[in-house]
């Protein structure tokens, strides 16, 4: 008898009753899970702000128009570059492949960004940002983002994970818990306007808190 053929689905078309199929996920509304990250003290700099006023600046009147590229790499980048992931033992990683057995499903595909230990190819896994989309996708940011950290909660052999997406100009940012086996809770922030000073400060001190507290074995 040949051996049966593992169930597959994409990261790029993955809906969520699919993953409602493979896992039993739920949302729950609970801003208080995001306290312990949201708060961690971070003082911005002079210099840090002056750049978040002048890319505000240089792209507030333009970004409605940008494609994904664009959106990318002349608003996105300069300020993960900013928050520096690279360290001497974990990187900040584009397009990267990932792939992981869930409830004997496979998912799979490539992520948009993911922070992960490893210098030459990524290891362990411990943020992920999804879609960079100028506006509000056919394919919905926040499944694909899912299907991802519960990859990476598998692959981790952990119960949480964090990660964001982003629509244009908007911002939330989301953490996955196993509660049980094949069971999870997600919870989503609220939206951050990082065409407002005080968000992109506050996008920034989060992203700062991801490298700091949590890209940890």
């Amino acid at each position: 008898m040949e051996n049966q053929e593992i169930k597959s689905y994409n990261f790029s078309n993955i809906k969520f009753s699919d993953l409602d199929e493979i896992v039993d996920i739920k949302v729950v509304d609970n801003d208080a899970k995001f306290d312990e990250w949201f708060e961690t003290p971070y003082q911005i700099n002079d210099e840090e702000a002056l750049f978040f006023k002048n890319l505000i600046k240089i792209h507030k009147t333009r970004m409605f128009a940008y494609m994904e590229e664009d959106l990318k790499m002349k608003f996105l980048s300069p300020i993960l570059n900013k928050v520096a992931f690279m360290t001497d033992t974990h990187s900040d990683w584009y397009d990267a492949s990932l792939s992981g057995i869930v409830n004997g499903i496979e998912i799979k595909g490539f992520t948009d960004f993911m922070v992960a230990s490893g210098t030459e190819n990524p290891k362990k896994p411990y943020f992920f940002i999804q879609e960079f989309k100028p506006s509000t996708p056919d394919k919905d940011p926040r499944i694909q983002l899912l299907g991802e950290l519960l990859v990476a909660i598998e692959k981790n052999k952990t119960t949480m994970i964090r990660g964001g997406y982003i629509i244009g100009q908007n911002w939330r940012f989301v953490i996955l818990e196993k509660i049980a086996e094949n069971q999870f809770e997600y919870f989503i922030s609220k939206q951050f306007d990082s065409l407002d000073l005080e968000d992109l400060k506050q996008i920034y001190i989060i992203l700062q808190a991801v490298k700091h507290k949590y890209c940890k074995d």
